[in-house]
């Protein structure tokens, strides 16, 4: 298959209640453990590339290696651009491939966020791409984004209810009580929240910071109409510790082709862990 939009997918996963995992992959390691690992278990997936990684591989080089991966399996495969902030950066990777897009507006004004995702939703739905967006404000670092804990905010349901009518989105990431990164202290989510925004909203939900959050939370999220779960931070800390470790027993080891398998391996083992929590393993 070649790479599609993430609509038809999480509208699938809503209509039956699992959830599309979206991974952040930085090189073609990462890409092929994600895409070969979800084809072994026939699931849908989302390979997700924040400004960071677009910069670090190269757009071309990126969409190219995502395009090639896709076609060799025939399981549904989106590439997604995670936590973009401005039409400018999304439009030229649109116009590359790119089918699947997060504008991230939440630092701004909720009217300003609006004008902002409705500029993004009328240029990417002319090109056959999905658009996802977030209301509410989650903590943490990603990458160059960086939110202290003290400015995060939850997604209030009924503001959302209007976000989503007002830019026609077609997913909407929630604030719930997760953050990007590691967690300082056991996170707590709000279900209560969550089942509210659901009850008001259509369109599917997205839960980002999914890294570090126990199993039954995640499975609880999905119920209450979660239907795309990022993962990301778990995923560099499996590989990297794995690759150190390699070192720590080969202090003279120096091929990329040796070296980098333990890491595969160890991040294989989360997204295995990953998709089979979403549900996903055996829908298509």
């Amino acid at each position: 298959m070649a790479i599609l939009s993430t609509r038809d997918m999480l509208l699938k996963a809503q209509q039956q209640q699992y959830a599309v995992p979206a991974f952040n992959i930085h090189n073609l390691e990462t890409l092929r453990v994600v895409i070969e690992t979800a084809a072994e278990l026939r699931s849908p997936v989302i390979l997700a590339g924040t400004p960071g990684t677009i910069n670090y591989a190269g757009r071309k080089y990126l969409v190219a290696l995502c395009d090639a991966a896709s076609r060799q399996y025939d399981i549904p495969v989106a590439l997604h651009l995670d936590h973009h902030e401005s039409l400018e950066a999304i439009e030229p990777l649109v116009r590359l491939g790119v089918r699947s897009v997060m504008i991230d507006g939440s630092h701004l004004p909720f009217d300003d966020n609006i004008e902002l995702v409705s500029q993004v939703v009328n240029f990417a739905h002319g090109h056959d791409a999905s658009v996802e967006a977030e209301l509410g404000k989650l903590g943490g670092i990603e990458d160059d984004l960086v939110v202290d804990e003290a400015d995060s905010t939850l997604t209030d349901p009924d503001a959302a209810a209007e976000f989503v009518e007002r830019t026609g989105i077609d997913s909407l990431a929630v604030a719930i009580g997760t953050a990007h990164g590691l967690y300082n202290r056991e996170p707590r989510l709000d279900f209560e929240r969550l089942a509210a925004i659901h009850k008001k909203v259509p369109v599917p939900l997205v839960l980002h910071g999914a890294s570090g959050i126990p199993a039954d939370d995640v499975r609880e999220s999905i119920r209450l109409g979660v239907c795309k779960v990022n993962v990301a931070t778990e995923l560099k800390i499996a590989f990297s510790g794995a690759v150190k470790d390699f070192f720590q027993n080969h202090p003279d080891a120096n091929d990329p082709r040796h070296y980098m398998l333990p890491g595969m391996a160890a991040m294989a083992a989360v997204v295995r862990e990953k998709i089979e929590i979403c549900g996903s393993a055996a829908t298509v």
